[in-house]
């Protein structure tokens, strides 16, 4: 069994892929888990200047994907990767706001709680569901969701597509929502743990993680 974490990002997102199925006895630490990570220079702010954030059609949804799905070929082993998702050992734990913005849909929230959004977990026909659900609002409709609201109208869409070429690439069946942060807390955790993952001093000026 495996899990894909991905934290969607507003100029990066990452990608790690955790072999639940290693022996504890012999690798115990978190780090020792990990058979690939990659980090993709697409977020959903600049994703957004590049194809829209606003009004974006079909044709432009599209194009993200593509975009983010190119991407995806580099990621260490990914045919490897490709075959355990093809036993349906392996799903899918993402934050960002795109993956709580599409639990509070589905929870039909009146407003944003977190403490009911975390851990919620979804269908890979249910996020498919979503995301095509999200993709067919128009800007207005956006804005007037109680989970979408005029923060995120503008940004959701390409958070959506991400998550998209994520799915596409690794069809699992089962997606787990965290209201924590990634980079944060597990990432964190793992890049400590490991030489070879030396959190690097974070510049001035750097971005808030809008995804």
């Amino acid at each position: 069994s495996g899990v894909v974490l991905f934290d969607i990002g507003g100029g990066s997102s990452e990608l790690v892929w955790i072999d639940l199925a290693t022996t504890a006895g012999k690798r115990r630490r978190m780090s020792d888990r990990v058979r690939s990570w990659m980090s993709l220079p697409v977020g959903v702010v600049n994703l957004s200047e590049r194809h829209g954030g606003r009004h974006v059609s079909r044709t432009q949804f599209e194009a993200m994907v593509e975009e983010v799905a190119a991407l995806l070929h580099a990621f260490p082993q990914v045919e490897t990767l490709d075959r355990a998702v093809a036993t349906g050992a392996v799903h899918m734990l993402g934050t960002s706001g795109t993956v709580t913005t599409l639990a509070g849909v589905h929870l039909r929230l009146p407003r944003y709680d977190r403490r009911r959004v975390d851990g919620t977990w979804l269908s890979g026909q249910r996020v498919a569901e979503l995301v095509a659900e999200f993709a067919a609002m128009d800007y207005d409709t956006r804005v007037a969701n109680p989970c979408i609201g005029r923060e995120r109208a503008d940004l959701v869409l390409a958070g959506c597509a991400i998550l998209e070429a994520f799915r596409r690439r690794w069809p699992v069946d089962r997606l787990r929502v965290a209201d924590r942060g990634l980079r944060e807390g597990l990432l964190v955790e793992l890049m400590s743990e490991d030489d070879a993952w030396r959190p690097r001093p974070r510049r001035r000026g750097g971005h808030t993680s809008h995804g």
